[in-house]
């Protein structure tokens, strides 16, 4: 009966932990290897056009993953056909080479931010992709297969009034 309760209220907690959310997808990537072509897309429809929002790039990554950086090409399309391109890069490990990451097994969950104080301000869909752009020091051509990217999301936000 104890673990009965117990876990009604962690799944209670977990459901009503982020009223916030407005958007949640991953995309798993095959054998955890992310080609340097392939294009990792979501798509969603805000229905509120007047908050303020953050856009988090969530990606998982387990201990394949070689480098302790991470660079990448995120792409968000309007639904009055503007769109926002940027490059970014990201810290993926400390000075000693270990994961800054969130887990207790070699899975480790990144949630990376993209874009603070967001509006969306037009109705209609909007399309976000998002392209790893690894390259090995001093190469020009990008790293073909980038392993140990187990999963790559997209996290949307509404901020609270007092942020």
């Amino acid at each position: 009966m104890r673990n009965i309760l117990g876990l009604l209220f962690v799944s209670i907690a977990l459901i009503s932990c982020n009223d916030n959310l407005v958007f949640n997808q991953y995309k798993s990537m095959p054998n955890a290897e992310w080609h340097k072509d392939s294009l990792v897309k979501f798509e969603f429809s805000p229905i509120d056009t007047i908050s303020r929002n953050n856009v988090y790039i969530n990606l998982r990554n387990n201990n394949d993953y070689a480098y302790s950086n991470l660079f990448l090409i995120v792409g968000i399309d309007f639904p009055n056909n503007y769109k926002v391109v940027d490059t970014l890069e990201y810290e993926m490990a400390d000075v000693d080479g270990k994961f800054l990451g969130e887990g207790l097994t070699d899975l480790k969950e990144n949630v990376l931010e993209f874009k603070s104080n967001v509006i969306f301000p037009t109705t209609g869909t909007y399309n976000i992709s998002i392209q790893q752009a690894m390259r090995k020091s001093g190469e020009v051509d990008g790293i073909t297969s980038l392993k140990g990217v187990t999963d790559v999301g997209i996290q949307i936000e509404k901020m609270n009034n007092n942020e």
